[in-house]
């Protein structure tokens, strides 16, 4: 049994939009903010996580970036534009300096508030970040599964044609079940992360899509618009650590995403694994990526 309970907080951001995020961990820790993929929401944070958080007395928030949750759509809305959120979050807990982690499409959120934040984060840590659409030398969607290839095309071919595209999706995913999980994400699963899609990571996983698209699509639409637009921050320029986790049979955001950022983010510790997909590879190493961040702490 977790010692302390979750605590939710309903915030305004500098806009005042409503801001919500949810709190884990005891209220002397050290910060981590954490940064869900896309789509996503700040329902709950993975119980395992909260241990492993625990162990190390570390405290974890999660929060819904803006149309997703309980969180209110910033129309708009580029990468960059999230520091100014967490940093609302990091003030509401009393959190002068903070670590920052964020998974996939929170990847490059986590980069954005190590880039633009440098006197508050800490470290970062991204787990299969997506990297820059306009990446030179990158192919952007080789290796992807086929699912993510038509959403990506979507965004590309415009407004209204992503609209459609994902509003093709919302009534199978805003009351899909955990047994419908895998099956639902088709192409995009490899046979690491097919493996780790049962049980009750699977029930968390439909649990945290059926929040996120409560409101409906329009923050999994300005996600894909932000990250495939000018993020706003410039990767060379972050000072703060920052580990990058990357899966090599990841098909949602393939293997050459996270050794690009390892290229082209200023000092940047890369973490390339064998056996690894997009969703396996947190839930393995969800302890080693703390503990990386409670090293720099240690030598701040």
């Amino acid at each position: 049994m977790r010692a302390v309970a979750a605590e939710r907080l309903e915030l305004s951001a500098p806009d005042e939009r409503k801001l919500e995020a949810i709190v884990e961990g005891p209220p002397n820790g050290d910060l981590v903010v954490l940064h869900h993929g896309t789509p996503g929401s700040a329902h709950e944070i993975w119980p395992p996580y909260i241990e492993s958080a625990e162990a190390r007395g570390l405290r974890l928030a999660a929060y819904s970036r803006p149309g997703g949750g309980g969180s209110e759509r910033h129309d708009g809305r580029t990468v960059a534009d999230c520091a100014a959120d967490v940093e609302v979050v990091a003030d509401a807990l009393g959190a002068d300096r903070f670590f920052t982690v964020g998974g996939s499409g929170g990847g490059p959120h986590t980069l954005a508030c190590a880039a633009l934040l440098p006197q508050r984060v800490i470290a970062a840590a991204t787990i299969a970040s997506v990297a820059p659409f306009d990446a030179e030398g990158l192919d952007w969607s080789k290796g992807m599964g086929e699912e993510n290839i038509q959403e990506f095309d979507a965004v590309q071919a415009g407004e209204e044609e992503l609209e459609a595209f994902l509003n093709g999706w919302l009534p199978k995913l805003r009351d899909i079940t955990g047994d419908q999980v895998l099956e639902s994400l088709g192409d995009l699963v490899s046979a690491p992360d097919a493996a780790v899609l049962t049980g009750e990571y699977a029930d968390f996983a439909a649990a945290s899509l059926r929040d996120a698209l409560r409101p409906g699509i329009w923050g999994w639409f300005d996600d894909d618009v932000a990250l495939l637009g000018d993020w706003g921050l410039d990767l060379a320029e972050i000072e703060a650590p920052v580990t990058l986790w990357h899966g090599r049979e990841d098909r949602f955001v393939p293997l050459a995403h996270g050794a690009w950022l390892a290229e082209h983010v200023a000092g940047a510790n890369a973490h390339l694994l064998d056996g690894h997909g997009h969703l396996s590879l947190a839930l393995a190493h969800f302890d080693e990526i703390l503990d990386e961040l409670v090293a720099v702490r240690a030598r701040d």
